[in-house]
Formats: structure tokens, sequence, C-alpha cells
């Protein structure tokens, strides 16, 4: 299931789905074993029952029956490699680590007494396998239950999800998909962003919900606090959904994905640090929201069409954009620190929000 994350994520990532094919995928996963309700949100690996430890090296009986060098081990009670317990159960040597120490016990047989062709070598070595499934073993997400473990949620795969799920999202923004299917792709995106921490009381999460965590065990509240990958992952898909982008050396504004509930409803205090490092407060009105980029104040306020308005030092006049592109040399400025721009005022026609 590792190489099946890594798989997902990196198709989604690179759009090597169609929006169909996306959808699909997002549907079948929200309806498979990775999804888990209690969070909202999905497993590293699909939950499962452990073997108790009475359970484990244990043989199966018609094994050891088909076997001649087994069977004939028992019958001259050698338990180099395997024995029989007072149950009537067989198990293979306490002492092996692995194949290898298989190997040197079957080799140290003699050949005179046992059966050591290399068909039964080999025979024994496959039945060895089946009972251990080494094969199969992925460390610590397989054998318990703790850390990253089974029925555990790493939150920083869940980031990385919904980066990807946005990716798919811009592109078929980008390419005019259909309202339908942009709108079913932008609900799987909020489906995962809702499972994500900073949207969970702490009784849910199990831990302050603004605090990176590393995975949510079964059972548990989050755990392994610190500064994880997820933050990174968390920070751009907060710009996707403000739909803030440079695209050659431009900075545009494109929030389609942008709900409208996150406009202001009444006048608030906004505070942020300027380019010179002062602290700033600054009222933001209602049907607006407000953020910084580059530590400039950018102010959507819902209107009825497109433009941006850029305020500039006192004295000079405001430069008015009738798009949500800003040019190459006004983008600059912002990139760039220099206190030129004070503030952006977007107007964004709230016919295209959620």
């Amino acid at each position: 299931f590792q190489r099946f994350w890594e798989t997902l994520l990196f198709l989604l990532h690179n759009c090597g789905l169609s929006d169909q094919e996306t959808l699909f995928t997002l549907d079948s996963l929200r309806n498979s074993a990775l999804y888990r309700e209690d969070q909202n949100s999905y497993l590293l690996y699909p939950n499962k029952e452990l073997l108790g430890f009475l359970e484990k090296n244990t043989i199966p009986k018609t094994a050891v029956t088909q076997s001649p060098l087994l069977t004939q081990l028992l019958e001259k009670n050698n338990t180099s490699i395997l024995e029989q317990d007072v149950q009537g159960d067989y198990h293979f040597n306490g002492s092996f680590k692995n194949a290898r120490d298989l190997s040197e016990a079957l080799n140290a047989l003699d050949p005179d007494q046992f059966s050591v062709n290399p068909a039964d070598k080999k025979e024994v070595f496959q039945v060895f396998e089946a009972v251990f499934n080494h094969k199969a073993f992925t460390g610590r997400s397989g054998t318990f239950y703790g850390y990253e473990g089974l029925g555990s949620i790493y939150w920083h795969m869940v980031s990385k999800l919904q980066l990807a799920v946005y990716e798919c999202c811009k592109k078929a923004f980008e390419e005019n998909a259909s309202q339908a299917i942009l709108d079913r792709l932008i609900g799987h995106y909020y489906q995962i962003n809702e499972g994500i921490g900073v949207h969970k009381s702490p009784k849910v999460y199990g831990a302050f919900p603004t605090d990176p965590y590393s995975h949510t065990p079964a059972g548990k509240g989050a755990q392994q606090p610190g500064m994880t990958g997820q933050v990174k992952e968390d920070i751009l898909c907060r710009l996707g959904e403000l739909g803030v982008s440079i695209e050659e050396g431009k900075l545009v504004f494109h929030p389609f994905m942008l709900k409208k509930s996150e406009f202001l409803t009444e006048v608030q205090i906004f505070e942020y640090v300027d380019v010179q490092g002062n602290f700033v407060k600054t009222p933001i009105s209602e049907n607006s929201l407000c953020f910084t980029f580059c530590q400039v104040p950018i102010e959507y306020k819902l209107s009825t069409q497109n433009s941006i308005e850029a305020i500039l030092d006192e004295g000079i006049k405001p430069i008015q954009v009738e798009t949500l592109s800003l040019d190459e040399n006004l983008s600059e400025q912002i990139f760039r620190r220099n206190g030129a721009v004070k503030k952006l005022l977007v107007h964004v026609n709230e016919a295209m929000l959620k």
C-alpha cells in the first residue's frame, strides 16, 4: 500500500488521469477500507487484526505431512528445524531469524539420515515463507498499531493527497472542464480538507488543532507533534484556495475554488507585518477578506466584475487593472518587497465563488 499511495499521488500530481478517471479514483478511495470515518480522513494502510503471539510461527499440519524432509525430522525427533508442541502444533526453530538460519540448519543435516536433496530443501523454504510471509514485511506499518502502524492516519500523506487533488482541480479549470466535473473535483478537495486537523475540535483531533502532528493511531488522538512536511502542503493548498499563482512572472488571482462563506460579515481589524517590519492594524470591511503576499496586504472584495486596484506610495495615483492579473512591473515590485505597492484591492466577481 506504500506503493499504492506513491503511484496514486504520482498520477494525481502529474495529471496522468483524465478528469473522469480522477473522479472515479477519488470516489473509490472514499468508499474503500482506507477511509476512516471517525477522523474523516485516510489510513496509510488498511487496518487488520494481527495474530496473537501463540498463533505465530505455526506450520499447517498438511504442509508437514506433505513434506518428506519435515516428516523425517519428526520421526527421528530432530528439533534443529521444527518441533511439535504439547497441543500437537508444529513450529520452526524459535532461534531462526531468517531464511539464512534455516539454510544453515538444512546444510548441517546428515544426508545419510535425511532427504536433503534440492527439491526437498526448496519445499521447506516455501513452507517457511508461507508461515512468515517475509516478502510482505513492511516494518511497523504491518506489524504493530502505534506510530504510523496499522489503523494510523499519516497526516503528511493526507496533505500530499489534498495538494494533488487541488492540482487536478486547477488543471480542470484551466482546460475549461464542465462545471459539473469541476464542482465534483472541488467537492473532493474540500472533503479531504475538512479531515485535516485545523478544521476539527480538540476533542475530535485529540490535540491542539492548529499544531501539526505526525499521525493519529486508531483509538487515540494525534501523536508526535512537530514541524512535519504537512505544513508545506497546507500552505500551498491555502494559496490554491485563494487562487494565488505566478504565471510568466505575473501575479495572478483566480479564486475559482474560494468559498463565499469565507468573506467577512462585519468589519474586523487585520494585523500584519509590513516590508519595513512594522506591525500594522487596518480595518477590513464586510464582504471582504484579507491576507498578505510578500508582506503586501491583498484584500478581496465581493463585486459584480473582476478588477485590481494597486495602492501605491502616498501622493501616487492608484493603478487600476481590469483583469485579475498584474503586469510584470507591478508584480516585480511586490516580489522585491521594496514597499512601492502598499496594498492590492482585488474585486472578485462573486458569481465565480463557491
